[in-house]
């Protein structure tokens, strides 16, 4: 089995044994209780992914901050591996509970500075509102090369160019935001809406490179994916933490399987999957 396979089924076996399971009615962890479809669906993917137990459900902000953690360990077993097809010295971090601000890196430095300013001054705060302020679930960042390494075969750059890039060390020590991975276990109108408003932001207040802004989710109601999925501009991709079971769990459901599919074919909606391979691009 690849690499990329056997990370799928430890991810899965690592949520099962964590956050998806059925409750004592038989309710999936990841579905509203309150929809029949939701519920249905959940518990086709559930059967399909093997294994199941029987627990209370977590609270959404306890089950949230799990997700992510797992998600960050996919990314982590993943993406380094592809290191023949993206070379660099990568860091992925969860971001919850680490003293980590999207200040910390290179293309968003200049916010710290903003906010400082704000909080000195509440007429600028007022002008300002809260736009500035970012905080992904998880980030992949890159070091700073140094020069020996870029000139590890030939000379390929000396101190008089060049000297303005943040890819070299001896310009910058700050790390180089990759990508913003914002993690959502479950999707309400509001959550979908805090993804989007966190990658418009990510757009206006970058100076330099755009990072990929992708979001995570493990909700089983095509509509509310579609609710975040569809349309372009603030987000690259929603990656689905189980889609070919979602596919086959939506079979029984006509308008759900053809939604499924335009957000597959409009390039809007992949599987955790693929995810790795789109963070090398």
């Amino acid at each position: 089995m690849s690499l990329i396979s056997t990370a799928r089924k430890q991810f899965h076996a690592t949520l099962i044994n964590s956050i998806l399971f059925t409750n004592q009615s038989g309710v999936p962890t990841n579905a509203d209780k309150a929809s029949r479809i939701s519920i249905d669906i959940a518990k086709s993917i559930l059967e399909q992914l093997k294994r199941s137990s029987i627990a209370n459900r977590l609270p959404g902000q306890s089950s949230g901050n799990q997700f992510e953690q797992i998600v960050q360990q996919f990314t982590e077993a993943t993406f380094p591996a592809l290191s023949n097809l993206r070379p660099g010295v990568w860091h992925i971090d969860q971001v919850t509970g680490k003293r980590l601000t999207i200040s910390d890196f290179e293309q968003f430095v200049h916010l710290d500075a903003l906010d400082r300013a704000a909080r000195e001054n509440a007429e600028l705060a007022t002008a300002l509102g809260n736009d500035y302020f970012i905080k992904p679930d998880i980030v992949v960042s890159r070091s700073p090369e140094n020069d020996e390494f870029i000139n590890g075969s030939e000379l390929i750059v000396d101190t008089t160019t060049s000297n303005l890039t943040p890819l070299r060390s001896v310009n910058t020590s700050q790390k180089l935001l990759h990508a913003s991975i914002s993690c959502k276990w479950t999707l309400r109108s509001d959550r979908a809406q805090n993804a989007r408003s966190e990658g418009l932001n990510l757009v206006k207040n970058r100076k330099g490179s755009l990072p990929h802004i992708v979001v995570v989710t493990g909700e089983p109601v095509p509509a509310r994916i579609a609710s975040l999925a569809l349309g372009t501009g603030e987000i690259d991709m929603v990656y689905h933490f189980a889609l070919p079971e979602l596919q086959v769990a939506c079979q029984n459901f006509p308008d759900a399987a053809e939604l499924i599919e335009i957000m597959i074919n409009g390039k809007r909606l992949k599987d955790i999957s693929d995810l790795p391979f789109d963070l090398a691009i």
